[in-house]
């Protein structure tokens, strides 16, 4: 008889094996991160329920084991081994496992030798993912597989952050998108996240075998995987168990059952952790600093009483929804403060009814409404007014420090940060792709440790030994807070280790302010995270200043919309919200469909609500709204693509010849097109990217952290070859053309390199002449020799003259190619100034401009009534200049030098696209806002990969045109 432990990040499984390895008991429990008490009470458990057990050879495996097994005697197998030895000894033959746990996900290939591949610091994608998806979707966790077998369409969704990902999700629910359509989506971003984070190019292939928790449960799951593996995978009997199996069938020793479950209910960690001072030394310091806080207060009066002008703000926030109702003095009357759950639309239906039942009499002057929800509520309710939220909570700062300097928001998965200058916001910080700063942060930990978030933070107030936790993502902090654990560490010291965590991800994460005193001493802090007194504590002993916190801190968002409210109607007329009798009558239904307007093809879904009331959201322009094409006459970016439209493939006597058009081929391609076609070849690229052609290279992805665009090459090979292609082109190129703007004019490594990696990862490859050879177009006087010397070996009929004379067309054409850009760009400009605009330059690199990449971000600016231009359109006019950074790549070089130009013009901001993933960028960024912010002109940044929701990116460019009215 053998015992085999299996101790997870979140769970523990326990087996008994026969003496013929048959499973005789199993259980599988969650142990809530009470380790140590659940693993003496089902050794307890098992002793009374199997006889013979006590002679059992025991073993114990797990990612949460090794400490307790070391500690307490019971022998320890490593679980990547386990799972090896029950594959091999259940399943023979198995080529691959695919394992998902709690926290843990692994894929195991066992041909050809062991190779693992595991997740080493992130969890999106895994279990703990998909429990923070169904609550957030307010589903019960076994409801979301059924829910996704009923989908209609997908979305993109980021795995790579189980806590980020709600970013993703949450505008698609307050724009009423069917939950059904998320679930299956989310299930396909555990997909993705698998595949892309952790095969790494390895092609999974052969007897797939699913494991863990989500791949039993979940045959839907199961589907998304079969799907894009293109295979069908075995789920076995007991799959939830094989790790505990494995050590079963490890096992070698037996154990003292009385003293293993003494030593294991004695079991303590070694008290060695780094630790905070306390955030209050006595009850009287946390008295003081509450009489303090207490002083910023909004008075509440009564609703039901009430004769006078009335006006409400409504807030549809990322994970909760807020509504005030003020009086003309700006006194509260009613407040609601309320999470989600998905639906705003019910939640403002319910919070307005609630006000015409405590007084059918109200005269409601105004209204308005700011969050992620603010386009969809205004239609549904026809309240009054929209405002962006960083304007509504300015707005509400103002009421209690009208000299304030500085306001920081942390809402549920938001961070919002402003610095105030004359008046007036100067600068915004957004949080950009991580949310560990934020209040689902602390949420996420609270429920882990089974303590409502009210609970949680109080217990950190007088915390002994606050754990010192630093500031990382909410999945990595997982295994610093067990290893606290292990080590000793109270709730109470992880409670308040928790809430510094915050304050310290907030400033130097978010805000990266390198000391405090940049952000100023007038302070006001809000967000529903600032009640929590242990948080707010923490904020002012990081930044050693006084701050203000409202009382209606969670509540300032709505607050601001209704004082905006009453300042736009000037405290006259009749609010268009709907009345307590078109509330009777209110419906809300929900049509998903295709728009097909344009190539988009975006698809839409409709919320309408009576009597002609509809919101259309998924859409990346007006498209479908206006029934109008929108006009791209000063777009830029769109110029571009059509530019890039007239290179056409001319039939070649010497083959087809494919280009993949991903990369720097966004402004090269003129250069080969000509150079190739002269050569007699039929010269053509890969589609633009869409989903479809990135998920065709997925799988020969090598790397998790490598930017998006560099992704899509894999697609854009993969398309070319099934496609036909004979011979692809793509060569490697140190060096850009000299445009004399920087100390020199390199490409950046992944540019430069990027056919190497796909040299050596795409095994399809072999199938086509693949020609990726080190080219300098730098030196149009060596180019001809050297390009021919290179191609004459895959092409020996080639002639130096041919090549010369290709050469001297390449580089005409590219100079074409280039004078078009700079012609247009300045008509843009010239128009512009005719007619009053702001010109927008979108600053990024040239294959910013593929619609998979920018995701319509240009057209949704344009949308704005701006004009757009690129940053190579005014790079051009600067004359180079000294940097405090060395200057040596060219896309660089151009950002600064457009930088340099925009802070020299009233009628031009910069917004600067950023791919995640990209560290030079971590460069390129603080440089381009030191050279705005010196001409006090703000600096806007957007981070961008393969998630295509906008609703961060509107908020943040409304924000920045707010600011500019204001200056």
């Amino acid at each position: 008889m053998r015992l085999g432990l299996d101790i997870g990040s979140t769970t523990i499984k326990c087996v008994v094996l026969d003496d013929d390895n048959k499973l005789i008991y199993s259980t599988y429990e969650r142990h809530f991160s009470q380790i140590t008490d659940k693993i003496a009470e089902i050794l307890d458990r098992v002793r009374g329920e199997i006889d013979g057990v006590e002679n059992a050879l025991v073993a114990l495996s797990g990612s949460a084991g090794m400490g307790v097994a070391t500690d307490c005697g019971i022998q320890f197998v490593q679980e990547v081994f386990a799972t090896r030895v029950a594959a091999n000894t259940f399943i023979p033959g198995t080529d691959v496992v695919i394992e998902l746990g709690g926290e843990d996900a692994k894929i195991l290939f066992l041909t050809n030798g062991l190779e693992v591949r595991m997740n080493g610091t992130c969890a999106g994608g895994t279990g703990a993912f998909i429990d923070q998806m169904a609550t957030l979707l307010n589903v019960p966790l076994e409801e979301l597989d059924e829910l996704a077998k009923g989908y209609e369409k997908t979305y993109t969704i980021a795995s790579r952050c189980g806590v980020f990902a709600k970013t993703d999700i949450q505008p698609l629910l307050n724009q009423g998108a069917r939950k059904s359509d998320i679930a299956e989506s989310i299930f396909r971003a555990v997909v993705s996240q698998t595949v892309a984070g952790l095969a790494q190019g390895r092609e999974i292939e052969g007897k797939i075998v699913y494991l863990g928790g989500p791949l039993t449960f979940m045959s839907e799951l199961r589907n998304c995987f079969d799907k894009t593996l293109n295979t069908k995978g075995i789920c076995p009997e007991n799959s939830l168990y094989y790790v505990a199996c494995g050590a079963a069938l490890c096992a070698e020793e037996t154990i003292d059952f009385n003293k293993v479950i003494s030593d294991v209910k004695d079991y303590r960690g070694s008290g060695n952790f780094a630790f905070n001072p306390p955030l209050f030394e006595t009850k009287a310091d946390y008295k003081e600093f509450c009489a303090r806080h207490d002083k910023a207060t909004v008075q509440q009066k009564d609703l039901s009483s009430y004769k006078g002008k009335a006006f409400i703000g409504l807030d549809a926030g990322s994970t909760t929804v807020k509504g005030v109702v003020l009086n003309d003095g700006g006194e509260l009357l009613y407040s609601k403060y309320l999470p989600s759950k998905g639906n705003p639309v019910e939640i403002i239906k319910a919070f307005l009814e609630e006000i015409y039942a405590i007084n059918p009499d109200i005269n409601v002057v105004s209204s308005a409404v700011t969050g992620y929800g603010e386009d969809i509520i205004k239609n549904a309710f026809n309240v009054d007014y929209g405002i962006v939220e960083t304007i509504a909570h300015f707005t509400a700062a103002k009421y209690f420090m009208p000299d304030v300097e500085f306001i920081i928001d942390i809402g549920g998965q938001d961070i919002k940060c402003f610095k105030i200058h004359n008046g007036a916001i100067d600068n915004i910080f957004l949080n950009e792709a991580c949310s560990s700063g934020c209040g689902s942060f602390l949420q996420t930990f609270a429920n882990a440790l089974g303590y409502n978030i009210e609970e949680f933070s109080k217990l950190g107030l007088f915390a002994k030994r606050p754990v010192d936790l630093g500031s990382r993502c909410t999945v990595f902090m997982n295994s610093s807070v067990k290893q606290a654990q292990k080590d000793g560490a109270t709730i109470e010291d992880i409670s308040a280790g928790l809430s510094l965590s915050v304050v310290k991800n907030a400033l130097y994460k978010v805000i990266r302010a390198s000391s405090p005193d940049e952000l100023g001493k007038r302070i006001v802090v809000q967000g529903g995270t600032f009640l929590n007194d242990a948080v707010l504590r923490a904020f002012e002993l990081e930044m050693g200043v006084e701050v203000v916190r409202p009382n209606i801190a969670g509540l300032m968002g709505a607050y601001g919309a209704a004082l905006y409210s009453m300042k736009k109607s000037k405290s006259e007329g009749k609010s268009g919200i709907l009345g307590s009798d078109e509330l009777k009558s209110f419906v809300h239904e929900i049509k998903v469909t295709n728009c097909g307007l344009c190539n988009n093809n975006c698809r839409l879904t409709i919320n309408s609500f009576g009597k002609g009331r509809k919101f259309i959201a998924g859409n990346r322009c007006e498209r479908p709204v206006t029934k109008k094409a929108p006009s791209n006459d000063l777009n830029m970016y769109d110029y571009k693509l059509k530019l890039l439209d007239e290179y056409q493939p001319v039939e070649g006597l010497r083959g087809k010849l494919g280009i993949p058009m991903g990369l720097n081929m966004f402004e090269l391609y003129p250069f080969w097109y000509r150079f190739f076609t002269e050569l007699k070849f039929e010269v053509f690229h890969s589609p633009y990217s869409n989903r479809k052609l990135y998920q065709r290279g997925q799988q020969t992805i090598p790397s998790d952290t490598v930017c998006f665009p560099a992704k899509l090459m894999h697609g854009h090979v993969q398309t070319l070859i099934d496609e036909g292609a004979e011979t692809i082109f793509y060569p490697c190129l140190s060096y850009n053309f000299d445009e004399n703007l920087g100390d020199n004019h390199y490409n950046c490594p992944v540019v430069a390199y990027y056919p190497e990696v796909i040299k050596n990862n795409m095994k399809d490859i072999k199938k086509v002449n693949f020609i990726k050879e080190y080219f300098g177009i730098h030196r149009p006087k060596d180019f001809p020799t050297k390009a021919f010397e290179r191609l004459s070996f895959y092409f020996p009929d080639l002639t130096l003259n041919e090549v010369r004379v290709a050469a001297k067309k390449a580089y005409a054409e590219q100079d074409l190619f280039r004078d078009k850009i700079q012609k247009k760009g300045d008509e843009i400009i010239a128009e512009a100034e005719k007619q009053g605009k702001k010109i927008f330059v979108l600053a990024g690199r040239p294959y910013h401009i593929d619609p998979e990449i920018n995701h319509g971000i240009d057209k949704l600016i344009a949308g704005f009534d701006v004009a757009i231009i690129s940053e190579d359109v005014v790079s051009s006019k600067v004359q180079r200049f000294a940097t405090h950074v060395l200057n040596q790549w060219t896309y660089h070089s151009r950002l600064y030098a457009a930088a340099k130009y925009v802070s020299t013009r009233s009628d031009m901001e910069l917004v600067q696209l950023v791919s995640f993933g990209c560290g030079v960028d971590a460069i390129t960024t603080d440089e381009v806002r030191e050279i705005l912010e010196s001409k006090n002109k703000i600096y806007t940044q957007i981070k961008i990969d393969e998630i295509t929701n906008l609703g961060a990116v509107k908020i943040r460019i409304r924000s920045l045109l707010a600011a500019l009215e204001d200056v």
